[in-house]
């Protein structure tokens, strides 16, 4: 008896991996051939050596899409950005930032892997992502 439990059992997982959507590879390239991925035209708010940013807005909602010259300079904005909680998508050399649906919609365009930052550290008074120059809206 539990053999056969544990046969459907690993049968349902295969029928599962095979029903799961598949991912695109990981997008490359400038925040104009992000963007154009996303089917975002993107809102430049930042256009640095170091730093690009732009804000998005498409059917799936708004968020803000960052390349970074470095992976370091990503790194260590995905760090600082973490202590402000959210939803980030990520691949090599970018981000997109919004909210979990709106990740989760990119991520079928983009590939990438999803972090969420620890909304606990947050200072005190109820400040959010509007204090943060990395990442926020207009």
């Amino acid at each position: 008896m539990l053999a056969a439990l544990a046969l459907v059992l690993a049968a349902g997982c295969g029928t599962n991996d095979d029903e799961a959507p598949r991912m695109p590879k990981t997008a490359t390239g400038s925040l104009e051939q992000i963007a154009s991925k996303a089917e975002c035209e993107p809102d430049i708010q930042t256009d640095a050596a170091e730093l690009r940013q732009a804000n998005c807005t498409t059917g799936d909602g708004k968020y803000v899409l960052a390349t970074f010259a470095t992976d370091r300079g990503q790194r260590e904005w995905l760090n600082e950005a973490n202590d402000y909680g959210g939803s980030y998508l990520v691949g090599r050399k970018w981000v997109a930032v919004g909210e979990a649906k709106v990740v989760a919609a990119l991520r079928g365009r983009l590939g990438g892997t999803v972090e969420t930052g620890s909304a606990h550290h947050r200072p005190a008074g109820g400040g959010g992502h509007e204090g943060h120059s990395g990442h926020h809206m207009n």
